[in-house]
């Protein structure tokens, strides 16, 4: 499946649980890692691991498996990662700190 439209189906299954202030950065210009990144907020540690659940449970139903998940034990921050696009679902404070945004958005400003 292209990036563009598995990126289209992880903000859809991010949006069907109700996912917080979801943002789809384009990094093509930025990394040959990855054409997307879709950072998303949960309410709850259980919230975050359900939409976690759900990109993958809605990939996998379109024949497209993630390389890897990390972090869905504790459920503060969970990356799920497609190769082309890459997924982080956080609690609010921890996507605060963090602030992937700023990071990929301006990355010359990073240091």
């Amino acid at each position: 499946m292209e990036a563009d439209k598995l990126k289209h189906v992880i903000v859809g299954a991010l949006d069907d649980l109700k996912a917080v202030n979801t943002v789809t950065l384009d990094v093509t210009g930025l990394t040959d890692v990855m054409d997307y990144l879709v950072i998303a907020s949960g309410t709850s540690n259980r919230h975050v691991k359900s939409l976690a659940n759900n990109v993958s449970m809605e990939s996998k139903k379109r024949g497209v498996r993630p390389l890897g998940v990390e972090g869905d034990d504790a459920g503060e921050w969970v990356l799920v990662d497609f190769g082309d696009v890459v997924v982080h679902i956080m609690l609010p404070a921890t996507r605060d700190l963090y602030d992937l945004e700023r990071l990929w958005t301006n990355p010359e400003n990073s240091s």
